[in-house]
Order: structure tokens, then C-alpha cells, then sequence
């Protein structure tokens, strides 16, 4: 693994012996043979991450339980309440410590904020449970790969309710977003008919959500 793509503390080949004991000949065997996991700087320097220094020397810290909770866009606060209570809910009938994080964005975006925090704490190997109200709160698509990703760094997610419940007007904000994305690509994002396809995708949603309202209204003077 390359520094690159490691989140955590690393230490000098000579610190990480002086730490352990041994000379750095053997932290060099130990590495080709597989028993402790370095990372290479850019110029292939050796690192020994923080992690594999306590996991030797059998220093073990307590993981964190983190409750996950995301919504599509801010109209959808109270929904996000729910999600965060029912989380809170289920740990404390167990008296787990939790930490709640939250997000509003569309769960086909990976840049949302506390996506990439949890995925870097989870990197570090700080968590031991993920919490979260349904599957497609964490990832629109792709929840079986995340979950076994996560399990190879020693984490567990749970999730309260397997069946997805999601409003249709989200998987409509999902629809226009993989529209985005796609136009993006075919058209460049500052092009005139980018700009044209995703308007059109969104004032056809708008169209649709006032057609439904005015036939709820309708329907309700019978």
C-alpha cells in the first residue's frame, strides 16, 4: 500500500524498531514475509503504520460504535431526526456509547462529508460497528461491497431496518443526479446542452410534483 492511500500515523523504519526492540533488519523480514502491513512513501520508502507498532506490542484500544444518518436534501430534516433517534434508540437498549454522523446529500455522491470521515476512521481501524436506519442511507448502490469492505478493516454495519423505505421523490433527486453525472460526461459541464438536459430532468420533476399536488387537492374537495 502506498502512503497515498493510508490515513494514519506512520513511523521511521529506526523509530518503529527502537519502539518494538528488534533491529530494523528483522521489521524488513517481517514485512517480506507478510507479518506486519508497511506502506511505501513515493520515493518506496519504508513506513510502519502507528497501528501495527500497538498491534505487536499487543496494545489494544478501544473501537468506536458510530451511527450513520443521511437525508437527500434539506426539506427532508425531519425524516433525519428519525433516523438519528431510532439509531440512538437501538444502541442504548444495548448501553452502547455512540457517536451519530449525519449528511445531507444524495447517496450517489461519495464526496458527502461524514462519508469520507467515516470511511477514513474506518480505514484507521477506530470503528467496530456502523449503525444505520436502512441500507441506502449509507450507499444508494453497491451496499454488499461496502459491507464486506468494511468488514475487512474489523467493521461490522448493522442495519436496524433491511427493507428500504425511501421516498419517491429522493429516488427522483437520485434520478437527476446520475442525469448530471452522465450529461457531464458526454457534454462537458459547462456546455449549453448539459445545462439544457439537466433543467429539462429537473423542470419535468417539478411539473410532475404539481401535477400530483393539484390531484391531492382535487381528490380532497370530493
Amino acid at each position: 500500500m502506498s502512503i497515498s492511500e493510508y490515513h494514519g500515523t506512520v513511523i521511521h523504519d529506526e523509530e518503529a524498531s527502537r519502539l518494538l526492540g528488534v533491529h530494523v533488519k528483522t521489521i524488513q523480514r517481517w514485512d517480506r514475509e507478510g507479518k506486519t502491513r508497511c506502506v511505501r512513501t513515493i520515493g518506496g520508502k519504508r513506513r510502519v503504520p502507528e497501528s501495527e507498532i500497538k498491534r505487536i506490542l499487543g496494545i489494544h484500544e478501544k473501537r468506536k460504535i458510530i451511527g450513520y444518518a443521511r437525508v437527500s436534501s434539506h426539506t427532508q430534516r425531519d425524516d433525519l431526526k428519525r433516523q438519528v433517534e431510532l439509531i440512538k434508540s437501538y444502541a442504548r437498549e444495548r448501553e452502547w456509547e455512540i457517536e451519530v454522523l449525519k449528511d445531507v446529500g444524495s447517496g450517489l455522491k461519495e464526496d458527502r462529508r461524514n462519508f469520507q470521515k467515516l470511511l477514513k476512521m474506518v480505514i484507521n481501524r477506530e470503528i467496530s460497528k456502523v449503525i444505520i436506519a436502512y441500507p441506502d442511507r449509507l450507499t444508494r448502490f453497491g451496499f454488499k461491497t461496502l459491507e464486506e469492505f468494511f468488514k475487512s478493516y474489523g467493521t461490522k454495519i448493522i442495519a436496524i431496518n433491511r427493507e428500504e423505505k425511501t421516498p419517491q421523490e429522493e429516488l427522483v433527486e437520485d434520478l437527476i443526479t446520475i442525469i448530471s453525472h452522465f450529461a457531464g460526461k458526454l457534454y462537458g459541464m459547462r456546455s449549453h446542452k448539459y445545462r439544457k438536459v439537466v433543467e429539462g430532468a429537473k423542470t419535468t420533476h417539478t411539473r410532475s410534483l404539481a401535477t400530483r399536488s393539484s390531484t391531492s387537492m382535487m381528490w380532497r374537495s370530493f
